[in-house]
């Protein structure tokens, strides 16, 4: 019997190791990742945006989501876990965000408490309603057949008030309400001090996620040190495609200002169609 993606997700985040998981935002992106031996992989509804020229990550919709999502989950053999955004909605839309993700196939989901669609600043829902989609999210699961689905409720308060402290004071209430409510674990995002990292582990009744490899916080800790704080879960939302951006372009304005391939083939920039071959099908 095939076992659940979801128990071996879950499995994963609380097996006492730290899980890295980098943030596909392609079908060949997971497929990387999975052939560079990570053992997860996160969707992120702002990669996928960028990736598909839009404007603002509220643009991307439920059903853009769900299709990229899909195609990731049958992309790879390792847990996939969706960006749920804010639900896309109230509760009750919460419900159908819940089951159609679990019918795309994926082992966990993401559901923040940002408001979708703020230019200038950062705007969180009232925690008692965040509470209330986590719950929703959770009686969805367990009536479509997945009641161990990873519920990652994430906060955005570290950006929701000019003053650090209480704003850090915000994150940590609203994560332990989240958890009760019935998250897995708890993504505070906009960490920016280890100090911070830290202080979340301490106080966090339940597994901590991290995101790095941000401009904010490339340069304030590394994965290591997140490991040696017993952060349970790191994301990386952007790694992946400013790295893909940047590679492309320095490859492409070589080869239009050069006109040659020499120097690209003797750097290693231009795989092999074995190397491709491998990467894509990986015994597949």
């Amino acid at each position: 019997m095939q076992e659940n993606k979801s128990d071996k997700l879950r499995r994963l985040l609380f097996s006492g190791n730290t899980l890295i998981m980098p943030d596909a935002y392609d079908p060949i992106t997971a497929r990387i990742i999975e052939y560079c031996g990570f053992e997860a992989v996160q969707c992120s509804g702002y990669s996928f945006s960028v990736a598909s020229c839009y404007g603002r990550e509220s643009d991307f919709s439920r059903n853009e989501h769900l299709d990229v999502t899909a195609k990731i989950v049958n992309a790879v053999d390792i847990p996939v876990m969706a960006d749920g955004e804010d639900g896309f909605g109230c509760p009750d839309e919460v419900a159908i965000t819940i089951k159609e993700f679990i019918g795309a196939g994926v082992a966990g989901i993401n559901i923040e408490d940002q408001i979708q669609g703020t230019r200038n600043a950062v705007k969180i829902i009232d925690a008692h309603l965040m509470a209330g989609k986590i719950k929703a999210a959770r009686a969805a699961a367990i009536a479509a057949g997945n009641p161990i689905l990873v519920i990652n409720g994430r906060t955005d308060a570290l950006l929701s008030e000019d003053n650090r402290s209480e704003a850090l004071k915000k994150a940590i209430d609203r994560a332990n309400t989240y958890i009760e409510a019935g998250a897995d674990l708890a993504f505070v995002v906009y960490v920016a001090s280890l100090e911070e990292v830290k202080t979340l582990v301490k106080e966090i009744h339940g597994p901590v996620s991290i995101a790095a490899g941000l401009a904010y916080n490339m340069q304030a800790f590394s994965i290591n040190q997140l490991v040696e704080c017993g952060v349970a879960r790191v994301s990386l939302p952007t790694v992946a495609i400013m790295s893909a951006i940047r590679a492309v372009t320095g490859t492409l304005t070589h080869i239009r200002k050069s006109g040659e391939f020499r120097e690209l083939i003797e750097a290693g920039v231009l795989g092999t169609p074995e190397e491709f071959r491998q990467i894509l099908f990986q015994g597949k």
